[in-house]
């Protein structure tokens, strides 16, 4: 069993969680005064990443750095949204830094996709 296989499971929780608060997140935005908009991007990256966390899981052992682009967009995504929805509900986000290494993480997590055009299986 390939850490592909072992980790898919994984990406089926955090699709299914990530689609269920874009949606979530997305009805606050839409009835929220105030900032609305942090709680609005947080539901786009939640609904952006969702289907492709998805994709991975279904798609692991086509690629070879599924896991990694996995691991990367579930983190990124995690600390973007997150760092977003605590600043609009808590008043101030999770640590500094947290929501633009979420960013960088996710785009990681795109190029890992990427990057397993070069390293396909046979």
């Amino acid at each position: 069993m390939t850490l592909n296989t072992r980790i898919a499971p994984l990406f089926y929780l955090f699709a299914g969680l990530f689609g269920f608060a874009g949606v979530a997140l997305a009805a606050a935005a839409a009835h929220g005064g105030g900032e609305a908009h942090l709680v609005a991007s947080a539901s786009t990256m939640c609904l952006a990443h969702a289907p492709a966390l998805l994709a991975l899981a279904i798609g692991a052992e086509r690629l070879r750095t599924a896991w990694l682009a996995g691991i990367l967009i579930c983190a990124g995504t995690l600390l973007f949204g997150g760092d977003l929805v605590a600043l609009r509900y808590a008043g101030s986000g999770l640590f500094p830094m947290a929501a633009p290494t979420g960013g960088f993480a996710m785009m990681f997590g795109w190029l890992a996709i990427a990057a397993g055009a070069l390293f396909r299986r046979s």
